[in-house]
């Protein structure tokens, strides 16, 4: 009997946690939806962009010489954000990881870009205010059979005197 009864208590600790919604999923919809809309405002060439990157969060760029914080970064690309459009970046996949705390989220995508394919990862920071992008990375996707043309192609590049 008490075997019986342990068995229908664990059935039922697992069909109700079953049931509970899954904070996590909900989380990494809201992140979803947030990275969605800070590409979409580049793609508009909104300044809300910037508005989403922490004051002292960190973009890396495709080019070696591309690393700044959120001022910097801004100054940069200026340019492109006098523009209609600055670029457009849509993600063909996205994952989506959350500390225990449900402070940090990080995440890895695929994107679809005027460059081609590219991926990219950030770190996101949960406020009270919502979420900053800490830390966003971004890399253009070079498939490995044709590696060694692209690097060869950079080598030369970066060989030349005014590369330097």
């Amino acid at each position: 009997m008490k075997n019986f009864l342990l068995a229908c208590c664990l059935c039922l600790a697992s069909v109700s946690g079953a049931a509970q919604p899954d904070s996590d999923a909900a989380l990494k919809k809201q992140v979803n939806a947030f990275v969605d809309e800070w590409h979409d405002d580049a793609a508009s060439a909104r300044q809300a962009y910037f508005d989403k990157i922490a004051p002292h969060g960190i973009y890396i760029g495709t080019d070696k010489s591309e690393l700044w914080n959120r001022e910097q970064f801004k100054a940069w690309s200026k340019r492109f954000f006098d523009r209609k459009s600055a670029w457009t970046f849509k993600a063909t996949k996205r994952n989506v990881y959350v500390s225990a705390d449900k402070k940090f989220i990080w995440f890895d995508e695929l994107l679809d870009t005027q460059m081609g394919v590219c991926q990219a990862s950030g770190v996101i920071r949960k406020t009270d205010k919502g979420f900053e992008i800490e830390h966003y990375q971004l890399s253009i996707a070079v498939p490995n059979e044709v590696a060694d043309q692209v690097s060869k192609v950079i080598k030369d590049f970066d060989a030349k005197p005014a590369a330097k």
